[in-house]
């Protein structure tokens, strides 16, 4: 689920950079890039992947 969500935050960081969107500061297209690969270092982690069942 977190690289889907990376995905799309890749893909809006892509777009505000490409299209040349003025923002502010806080939503610019490198703080959206790093909350992408925040999102992707957490699914590789195995943080997102769901529950993992109890071992007795």
């Amino acid at each position: 689920m977190l690289g889907i969500v990376a995905a799309v935050l890749f893909f809006v960081s892509f777009l505000i950079n490409a299209a040349d969107i003025s923002t502010n500061d806080v939503f610019s297209s490198t703080n959206v890039m790093l909350l992408g690969l925040t999102a992707l270092a957490l699914h590789v982690a195995g943080v997102g992947s769901g529950w993992a069942p109890r071992r007795r």
